[in-house]
């Protein structure tokens, strides 16, 4: 048999294709134990898309977890070497709960992290590969990029307490305007800066648009500096042949505790949720006492089983072949091979098997293999 011609699964070719991409620009796999000291997610539970952990207590007596996050693993088990840049991909399972929090659900990504001396061209490379993964995966897709600086210098200008900024945050994160406008005022927001965000969330597009817009309406009311870093990385992504999927949009947000610089997201047409996710963390590194900064992002791999094509129409498998008692094993197996050596998933089964969805039905006759039923 023809081991190529066995088809994959969508998120089986993503992770051929995302581990051989991530080698080629120098990154090595990083492998981890299913396990880690819960301290450490504790110290950091509201970095973690959930702060439910499972847990359990080890043979020592020590309170360990299944790790929900590969991020900080990596971050407390590599060193800061001044002028280096450690360079990592990972290909693990983390463990969290389902969105009604009944249960916990096994979760594989894919992704990778930059940690150490960080440069723009480190940023620059991580973001191509990020938009590199989106198209191998699929090219109807945008990578959508915001800028933390920008959006911080403009909310430290507006000059509203704590208990207001987290409010406005996630106001900004749901594009919700008009609650906006009503929690600026009830702040005593500076009117400027209020008005400047309003128009700076409701900004996107590519960055031929967006960018002369950002200028007007910045230049001159924040620092240079980040409207220029800005200006650099894209002139920088603009090279590539796939720029043409980047957009800007300033309601990317991710947890502002953790994430500074540049943060991004990767949208896949007909998959409502990101599939990519990623940005700067050199406030996470700090606060686990590290002095070097980091950039990552993670592919989610379950994603991509809503992605047309990762089981074809609803299917369970292509085929099944039916066989009686009396037939001979090496019958069976001969029919088996020419079925999957034809481009087909094929079981062969005595019975069909209660509740599998299939494309095609054979039975066995002799040695020929007859077709029952065609496609549905």
């Amino acid at each position: 048999m023809d081991l190529t011609n066995i088809p994959l699964r969508e998120d089986e070719k993503a992770i051929f294709s995302l581990r051989s991409l991530y080698r080629k620009y120098g990154y090595s796999q990083y492998k981890m134990s299913k396990f880690e000291e819960y301290e450490l997610y504790v110290r950091n539970k509201d970095f973690l898309i959930s702060d439910s952990v499972i847990t359990f207590t080890d043979a020592g007596g020590k309170l360990m977890a299944l790790k929900p996050d590969v991020t900080l693993s990596i971050i407390k088990n590599t060193k800061d070497v001044p002028g280096c840049v450690n360079k990592v991909y990972y290909h693990e399972n983390v463990y969290r709960a389902d969105g009604s929090m009944h249960s916990f659900k096994e979760i594989m990504q894919v992704g990778l992290e930059c940690i150490g001396d960080i440069d723009e061209y480190s940023i620059c490379e991580v973001i191509s590969l990020a938009a590199q993964s989106l198209i191998g995966i699929s090219e109807d897709c945008a990578l959508v990029l915001s800028s933390l600086s920008i959006l911080s210098d403009v909310i430290d200008r507006m000059g509203v307490s704590d208990k207001y900024r987290q409010t406005i945050l996630r106001l900004v994160g749901e594009k919700n305007l008009h609650e906006l406008s009503a929690i600026c005022e009830e702040s005593g927001a500076d009117a400027e800066y209020a008005a400047i965000l309003r128009k700076l969330v409701a900004t996107y597009g590519t960055p031929a648009e967006v960018l002369p817009k950002l200028e007007s309406l910045l230049r001159g009311k924040i620092a240079d500096e980040s409207l220029d870093s800005l200006n650099s990385l894209i002139d920088a992504l603009s090279l590539n042949e796939w720029s043409s999927i980047i957009r800007l949009d300033f309601s990317e947000v991710n947890n502002i505790k953790y994430y500074n610089g540049i943060v991004f997201k990767g949208f896949i047409n007909g998959i409502p949720t990101g599939v990519i996710s990623g940005g700067q963390y050199d406030k996470l590194m700090h606060r686990m006492g590290r002095s070097s900064r980091a950039i990552g992002f993670a592919v989610y791999l379950g994603n991509l089983e809503r992605l047309e094509g990762s089981a074809p129409h609803g299917y369970d498998i292509d085929a099944v072949l039916l066989y009686g008692a009396n037939d001979a094993p090496a019958d069976i197996a001969a029919a088996v091979r020419k079925i999957a050596d034809g481009g087909l998933t094929v079981t062969a089964q005595r019975s069909i098997p209660k509740e599998i969805k299939y494309k095609k039905l054979f039975r066995l006759n002799g040695k020929e293999v007859e077709t029952v039923e065609a496609d549905a």
